[in-house]
């Protein structure tokens, strides 16, 4: 699934040919992907101006002149695609459930072969009120997550940190890939107790957290499977891992003698987590 860098990379990438322009033209090709399609949602889309965008967590917000916003997420394999004019495709775009374009001609459209995404629409003033948004945690990028923030979310979880990092009420827009990152570069074991995350392991870690996802985001994300770009173009950041899929290569963190083991692969609430047990305490 797409994380906070892939969601930031595609929001960058359509901001870029959709901002500032008028919707001329939009499209569904079935009735529901993971959830139905807002009711009127094509009317309500033809002649709006595209105001500007945010991202919350791993949800994309597309604001709207006329006070609503396209709330979009990726889910497990979506993507979003923008065309110029000169590449619009002469036949049916396979997996493709919803599309607008723009009066300059650039077309978006949302693929999604396992239709895990959505489309919903939401005032613009009322966007925290909705019911994918409320209750999300901090943003890990913003000055306001701190490790006392971190310390706060995490005091008294008697579940292994790796699960509260992914508890996107702890902290939002992180997934498997980038907590598996940052836990290495702390230096904490996925396994440690949530609730002793504190003090100095936080002060590693936030900064850890923020560090892979800064880098992640100016590599355009990771490309695995099915994600890419706006422009189409894949994410490089996957050339950068530490330790997320690279199960018996060696630790950069343990040379000498003797060597380490190399990077561990367990399974915690049924999904992957790389680490190195003698680094990560």
């Amino acid at each position: 699934m797409p994380e906070l860098p892939e969601v930031e990379t595609v929001m960058r990438g359509l901001a870029t040919v959709l901002e500032g322009r008028e919707i001329r033209a939009a499209s569904i090709a079935r009735p529901d992907m993971r959830w139905p399609f807002p009711e009127g949602l094509v009317d309500r889309l033809l002649g709006a101006r595209i105001e500007g965008f945010r991202r919350r967590g791993k949800y994309l917000l597309m604001r709207l002149s006329g006070g609503d916003s396209l709330l979009i997420h990726l889910g497990m394999s979506g993507r979003m695609v923008a065309r110029p004019a000169a590449d619009r495709p002469n036949a049916p775009v396979p997996h493709e459930h919803f599309a607008l374009e723009t009066a300059d001609g650039t077309r978006v459209g949302f693929v999604d072969p396992r239709r895990f995404g959505c489309v919903d629409l939401v005032p613009t003033a009322r966007e925290e009120e909705h019911r994918l948004l409320a209750g999300l945690g901090p943003e890990p990028l913003e000055p306001e997550f701190t490790p006392e923030v971190l310390t706060a979310a995490l005091a008294g979880r008697q579940t292994p940190i790796k699960a509260a990092l992914l508890d996107q009420k702890v902290v939002a827009g992180l997934g498997n890939i980038y907590v598996s990152e940052a836990l290495y570069r702390a230096g904490i074991s996925p396994k440690r107790l949530a609730a002793s995350v504190a003090g100095a392991r936080t002060l590693r870690l936030v900064p850890a957290i923020k560090a892979v996802l800064e880098e992640s985001i100016a590599a355009g994300g990771s490309s695995l499977r099915d994600y890419v770009q706006a422009d189409g173009g894949i994410g490089f950041f996957q050339d950068r891992f530490k330790v997320y899929d690279r199960e018996g290569q060696p630790c950069e963190q343990c040379p000498g003698v003797p060597p380490c083991e190399g990077i561990r692969r367990i399974v915690q609430a049924g999904r992957a987590t790389f680490h190195c047990p003698r680094h990560q305490r």
